[in-house]
């Protein structure tokens, strides 16, 4: 097991993925006006702001998990967290409406990968018991402090600085979990000889929620 400073350094890492994952999710509505304004979106191609980024999510969560348990949670981690801040920079470098929905999917891609993944580091990361309850505590706290946080940060940064800082924000965050995961986090996969990955399962899902 890893030892307590690194326990903590570990646990510090997964709260802030499972952070910006629900600041993500709530600091783009404060920028949304500012965001149409400047790229011309009109009422009905906003929402694809949004949209792209849930439908990516939902569509890919679970082969998200089958792809840690057999590939290596901490790799998928360190893949998904790489997705995901990528993702924010090309949004916050986004000039017209098609980059930025490209973008925003792609964040949603890296979502989908991370989460299941975060939630595994835990489970194989910290012992089982007393350990486990506060490392699982914090996470979970941390998606109601990232929704919270959102609204505040996101009216912050779009008045003073643009609702491209919205997306900016993920960057650091990103590329500081990314340097620290393969010091911190024990890398773990399931047992297999078989590898079967359901991509069109989720490629299917994933179009037949669009269509929708």
């Amino acid at each position: 097991m890893n030892s307590t400073r690194h326990k903590g350094l570990a646990l510090t890492i997964l709260a802030l993925s499972q952070l910006i994952l629900a600041l993500d999710y709530t600091i783009i509505f404060v920028a949304l006006p500012s965001l149409a304004a400047d790229l011309g979106f009109g009422a009905n191609q906003l929402q694809w702001v949004i949209s792209a980024f849930s439908l990516a999510f939902g569509g890919f969560l679970l082969i998200g998990g089958r792809l840690s348990d057999l590939l290596g949670r901490r790799r998928m981690f360190i893949i998904a967290m790489g997705l995901f801040g990528l993702g924010s920079l090309l949004g916050g470098i986004a000039d017209s409406q098609l980059f930025l929905i490209i973008a925003r999917g792609l964040q949603g891609l890296g979502g989908a990968l991370l989460s299941p993944a975060t939630l595994s580091l835990i489970m194989s990361n910290f012992e089982e018991g007393p350990e486990r309850n506060r490392a699982l505590g914090t996470w979970a706290a941390m998606g109601g402090v990232g929704m919270s946080v959102g609204l505040l940060l996101g009216g912050v940064l779009t008045s003073f600085i643009g609702w491209e800082a919205t997306f900016f924000v993920n960057v650091p965050i990103a590329v500081f979990v990314i340097i620290l995961a393969p010091i911190t986090l024990l890398e773990s996969k399931a047992a297999s000889s078989k590898r079967h990955f359901d991509a069109a399962g989720a490629i299917s899902v994933t179009a037949g929620m669009i269509l929708i």
